[in-house]
């Protein structure tokens, strides 16, 4: 099983778990652990081959890495913890991990929290990709993470998430990347599926304004789901919750509350 961490709230029946990205870690939530739990009880969670969860893996999953079967990973700490359901916060290509949830679990789903969004590649996005799956075998999988973080978030005050990024993806290994990086080659019409299927979980998009890459995307889905809100955080990159943690938290803790059952 995954490497987990939980904050409990005896004041509260609602579960918050929050999904890194691919090359992080649970560790990318440190400016959310205290405002959360404050609120709600709160699940930290390592996807296979990150963080805690390295050791976990090589030992106990052997099935192959898709969405689906990553999704399935976190189902089970749910089960183990009793945990009917929850309220999801994810980063990144957390954010399509949470999406694919939904589809093979939405009973388990009160609401999504999509930071820093992964909703259809535009044609740089598509590029890099390209050149990535090219040039995986050939160079350090660092110097196309290191490429990546640059392209995606290359501003001066974008440094702090970049650097934080690039430490947590040190500590993946390589071959454990290729797994990941792999997901890239069929995630367009996954992508593409997710923006002509509306989820039922009312679902909060927070971007950075300076998110070039992802932003209009985001812009676009918006406009035509329903059940869809998207909030722009200024001055601030892809990695939303690290840039502008206090109005991530406030918005998100807001729409928790307005979405709760209890």
């Amino acid at each position: 099983m995954l490497y987990y961490k939980t904050y409990r709230n005896n004041q509260s029946d609602e579960w918050v778990a929050f999904i890194h990205g691919a090359g992080g870690s649970s560790s990318i939530w440190f400016r959310q652990i205290k405002s959360f739990k404050s609120e709600f009880n709160v699940l930290l969670i390592d996807l296979r081959g990150h963080g805690k969860s390295q050791e976990a893996f090589q030992r106990y999953f052997s099935n192959d890495h898709s969405f689906e079967n990553i999704s399935k990973d976190i189902l089970e700490v749910l089960d183990h913890l009793k945990i009917k359901s929850a309220h999801f916060v994810g980063i990144s290509l957390g954010t399509i991990i949470i999406r694919t949830l939904c589809e093979i679990a939405p009973e388990r789903v009160k609401t999504l929290i999509l930071g820093g969004a992964v909703t259809r590649l535009n044609v740089r996005s598509k590029f890099l990709v390209s050149v990535g799956n090219a040039l995986k075998r050939f160079v350090p999988f660092m110097w196309l993470y290191k490429l990546f973080a640059w392209i995606i978030m290359p501003r001066k005050r974008n440094a702090e998430s970049r650097d934080l990024f690039i430490g947590q993806a040190k500590r993946v290994c390589q071959h454990e990347f290729m797994k990941w990086f792999k997901l890239t080659n069929n995630i367009n019409p996954l992508l593409k599926y997710f923006n002509e299927k509306e989820t039922t979980a009312p679902t909060l998009y927070l971007m950075g304004d300076e998110d070039y890459m992802f932003l209009p995307q985001v812009h676009k889905l918006v406009s035509h789901h329903k059940n869809a809100w998207l909030n722009i955080l200024d001055n601030c990159g892809h990695v939303c919750n690290v840039e502008q943690p206090e109005e991530f938290n406030k918005l998100s803790i807001e729409f928790i509350r307005t979405h709760s059952l209890s």
